[in-house]
């Protein structure tokens, strides 16, 4: 079998308004469509596979217009316009929540696989939590440990938050890993300096500040509860750790599918979500002493509950049924 990775230099994100950009976004997408089919007729693919997303919208016109089979995978509880747009002539419509099916209009063609991640929940299982802490520099830390991550870039909004609940108000019983990303990090660092010279304290025993963390599977073994975002892959990787959460969803989601995908675990009972609207230092203070109080334990159970086993086998058996049609 033999796999290729298109990279359509020629692709337009519509929005739902008229703008001047839709019409550049128009033209770059007609444009998508001619590179993907030159591609798609030189490399003859027995099947396209498609993400979701509008940068993969030209590549799916193209199969229609070449009669390529193709299949598509819908990682967000909520699908998105793409997939809604091409799910009917898809020989397989691919989801990474169950829920998601009640959502598409055409079902006959929809399999739940859930959605692959880079490590399952064995891998999380077989961790020695204290050679973790170890290794991460937090062996002196007897509290309960909150990780506070919003994806590779960060958001200053919940970071600033997060330090404003700190000057206020102080977990004497838990610990936080505050993850910025790298453009907020600066600023977080210097906002964290500020209020210790201005409260006259070291706040390093109430929280620890990281740019980055490269091995999530170490960091998701020490936490006792995350606050997140909550992207699909984030909701696939906290069940497949279980973990208990607080969620803030993005906002400006399309299709508000952050929403969606928190809804999931809140509706369960192993997270609470937190809408940026609402979002406050007393309110997430609150919320944070809410959690810790309760079960952790058991909506660590519960969080696991979503969890696919077969992820992997179940995508490749769409493959194989799609390629077999």
């Amino acid at each position: 079998m033999q796999v290729m990775i298109l990279s359509i230099l020629g692709h337009g994100k519509i929005t739902r308004s008229f703008t001047l950009k839709n019409i550049t976004a128009l033209i770059n997408a007609y444009r998508g469509i001619a590179d993907a089919k030159l591609i798609l007729k030189s490399f003859k693919p027995d099947l396209v596979i498609g993400t979701g997303g509008y940068i993969c919208v030209p590549t799916m016109f193209a199969c229609k217009s070449l009669k390529i089979p193709y299949i598509l995978h819908e990682s967000n509880s909520y699908p998105g316009m793409s997939v809604k747009l091409f799910a009917k002539s898809a020989a397989c419509v691919m989801t990474g929540f169950e829920v998601t099916k009640d959502r598409l209009k055409y079902k006959e063609n929809v399999v739940y696989t859930g959605t692959p991640a880079k490590f399952n929940r064995y891998d999380i299982l077989n961790l020695d939590k204290e050679k973790c802490k170890e290794s991460m520099g937090l062996s002196n830390i007897n509290k309960k440990i909150i990780l506070v991550t919003c994806g590779s870039q960060g958001a200053m909004f919940i970071n600033k938050t997060i330090l404003q609940m700190i000057k206020e108000k102080r977990f004497e019983d838990a610990y936080i890993i505050l993850v910025t990303g790298d453009k907020n990090y600066d600023e977080i660092i210097k906002l964290k300096a500020d209020i210790e010279t201005e409260l006259h304290i070291d706040l390093s025993s109430y929280l620890k500040i990281e740019k980055f963390i490269f091995d999530m599977e170490k960091m998701y073994k020490v936490a006792d509860l995350c606050i997140t975002r909550s992207g699909a892959m984030t909701i696939t990787e906290l069940s497949l750790a279980g973990k208990p959460s607080i969620l803030i969803p993005l906002a400006i989601a399309a299709e508000n599918h952050q929403y969606y995908n928190a809804k999931i675990l809140e509706d369960i009972g192993a997270g609470k979500i937190i809408e940026e609207k609402d979002l406050t230092p007393t309110l997430l203070y609150d919320t944070v002493d809410e959690m810790l109080k309760s079960n952790l334990q058991r909506k660590s159970q519960i969080a696991s509950q979503i969890i696919v086993e077969d992820v992997e086998d179940r995508i490749y058996k769409c493959i194989l049924s799609a390629l077999k049609k």
